[in-house]
């Protein structure tokens, strides 16, 4: 019967605990930084192993240029890509290609509102959404695939 009961204060602990930081969060003046710095601080404070926080130097966001790194730049920037959109794949036979006329339908891998691919030379980089501007088409893009996810594409 006592470990109920130490189990039940537990809980009432618990609860309370959790009312109280509901209760903090309510007022919406709270920093999520002063969070994290006080969870760094209690694990500083605890750690037994001699480990420190790290130390960065603050970036500067109008650091300037060096010329030799603008010539670099420069060099990068005139590099011709190509780019495309795809809007899906589909597998023939070459005796079906050579059937193909006007008129033809090939039936592709997308559903139809599927968002289309936008490859740069070959690597696929976004997805979008087929948009029409004074006649012409276009593409906006609605997702940009992240720097991680095309690394780990090219493995």
């Amino acid at each position: 019967m006592s470990e109920e009961g130490e189990g039940l204060d537990d809980w009432e602990a618990a609860m309370a605990e959790q009312a109280e930081a509901e209760a903090g969060e309510g007022d919406g003046g709270g920093d999520p930084q002063d969070d994290i710095d006080a969870i760094m601080n209690e694990q500083a404070a605890g750690a037994s192993d001699g480990a420190q926080p790290a130390e960065f130097d603050e970036l500067q966001e109008d650091a300037p240029i060096t010329q030799a790194e603008k010539k670099k730049l420069d060099t990068i920037l005139d590099i011709p890509v190509t780019i495309s959109m795809e809007v899906g794949r589909s597998e023939i036979s070459i005796r079906n290609l050579l059937q193909l006329n006007q008129g033809s339908v090939v039936e592709l891998d997308r559903v139809a509102g599927e968002p289309l691919d936008v490859l740069v030379n070959g690597t696929l980089i976004a997805h979008g959404e087929v948009v029409v501007i004074n006649d012409k088409f276009g593409i906006r893009l609605t997702d940009v695939i992240s720097q991680v996810e095309r690394i780990k594409k090219l493995r």
